[in-house]
């Protein structure tokens, strides 16, 4: 008899852990608006429901949090001591705060106990970083940038963020001329575990993949519109080591839905087109929720936001508030941000 109860629950337990998830219908959402002065934000990095840390256009980075009174806690950091740096990445391994600015000079600032601290430099006349993370370890991070010669520039650290080092580009895929990468909300990067993924666009719109934290690297064709300098992918995700999303679209014909959305089953090696010439059109972040088993999909950007409940295969949109970037603390929360504004999003 205690064999057959031992078996009865082993099954009960089985069965729950293997139900299909049952995603949400959402058919609009309310996102509270924070509204901040003569910055644009397109780089956040959550906290917690109530805490979130940014970084803006006009040399700010600092922390918002949403309580009974919101407090706003900003540093205002000073190149030389007359230039705002453009910061459009940021990244935390949850001791300090790293900050990276566009253009030339590339400059990358570590933040901790109120004081930045310029730790990395780069000038050349083609030189644009885009995006910055960290992974899952918090000792390695990564950064990528438009190309200065005839590859990706790619920032390593292995030290948490004490020290960082360009990829020679003998060690990287060769880039077409005119393929670079977008700088729309810090997220054409995608770490999970030891593995990145970087999502280029312009010429070619392609998928760079690392399995080693960035020692060795792949690349693979995508079907995204790609072409034109501002054709292609601007924002990935992946829900696991296999399943992805990619969006993006063509940033100067937004209303434009052809050719800019796209899944992948097998960890970024091909990828399919999803609701082509379907709405949502273009899009600067897409972000999948968590704990929803791949199910729940978010896309915003400065057409508004649009929701998918089946993996991004169709959508609806929600919203036609615009944001640059998302990201979510849990399942029913997120952050988001834009010009001249914080937003919180409360799903019920």
């Amino acid at each position: 008899m205690k064999r057959i109860i031992v078996l009865f629950f082993a099954f009960l337990v089985f069965t729950a852990c293997n139900k299909e998830y049952q995603p949400r219908i959402i058919d609009s959402v309310e996102v509270q608006e924070f509204k901040m002065e003569n910055i644009s934000i397109r780089a956040i990095h959550v906290i917690n429901k109530d805490k979130v840390i940014y970084a803006g256009s006009n040399g700010d980075v600092g922390y918002f949090t949403d309580k009974e009174t919101p407090v706003l806690q900003p540093i205002s950091i000073k190149y030389q001591d007359t230039i705002s740096p453009n910061f459009r990445s940021i990244a935390s391994n949850g001791k300090a705060v790293f900050a990276l600015s566009v253009a030339n000079p590339a400059l990358l600032y570590k933040i901790s106990g109120g004081k930045a601290a310029l730790i990395y430099s780069e000038k050349h006349e083609k030189v644009f970083y885009d995006s910055m993370h960290f992974f899952d370890d918090n000792k390695h991070g990564i950064a990528v940038g438009d190309p200065t010669d005839n590859c990706a520039s790619i920032l390593l650290t292995d030290n948490a963020g004490e020290t960082w080092t360009k990829i020679p580009c003998e060690n990287l895929p060769k880039f077409v001329q005119d393929e670079a990468f977008f700088a729309a909300s810090n997220t054409n990067i995608k770490t999970i575990g030891s593995t990145v993924w970087i999502a280029s666009g312009g010429k070619k719109s392609r998928i760079l993949k690392s399995e080693d934290y960035g020692k060795t690297w792949q690349i693979f064709n995508t079907p995204i519109i790609q072409g034109n300098g501002p054709q292609g992918m601007y924002s990935i995700d992946f829900y696991d080591k296999n399943i992805g999303i990619a969006i993006g679209g063509d940033y100067s014909k937004p209303l434009e839905n052809s050719s800019n959305k796209a899944i992948t089953k097998d960890g970024g090696k091909s990828w399919i087109l999803v609701a082509d010439g379907q709405n949502p059109n273009y899009k600067s972040c897409v972000q999948y929720v968590p704990k929803t088993n791949g199910k729940e999909v978010f896309a915003v950007g400065k057409t508004g936001i649009s929701y998918s409940n089946d993996g991004g295969v169709s959508w609806k949109e929600v919203s036609k508030e615009g944001y640059y970037a998302i990201q979510f603390v849990d399942r029913n929360t997120a952050w988001l941000s834009g010009n001249n504004k914080i937003g919180k999003m409360v799903l019920k």
